[in-house]
């Protein structure tokens, strides 16, 4: 499901909040809200901006780590993953 980097959490709706929160934070980073290798949004701030628990917050930040797009370095937040490069040579 896409969604779009300026959504809302809908609690009532299909989707459970940390996959719409996992969306919504896969879209900020698409659009370049965070850059490579820069720190998201930290945990606290997330929660009070989506009005969502802490737990809840650490599964959509888990979802994003094992997609590949965030790292969590202990002690210090969540960094938005260096981008693949193409190889040279391949068609863009």
């Amino acid at each position: 499901m896409n969604f779009q980097p300026n959504a809302e959490i809908d609690h009532e709706g299909p989707v459970t909040p940390y996959r719409q929160l996992a969306g919504i934070l896969r879209a900020r980073i698409e659009r370049g809200d965070w850059l490579p290798n820069r720190p998201i949004s930290s945990e606290s701030q997330l929660v009070q901006q989506y009005g969502l628990a802490r737990t809840t917050v650490r599964r959509a930040i888990a979802v994003l780590v094992d997609e590949g797009l965030v790292y969590t370095v202990p002690q210090r937040g969540t960094y938005v993953a260096p981008r693949a490069e193409a190889p040279e040579g391949a068609a863009k």
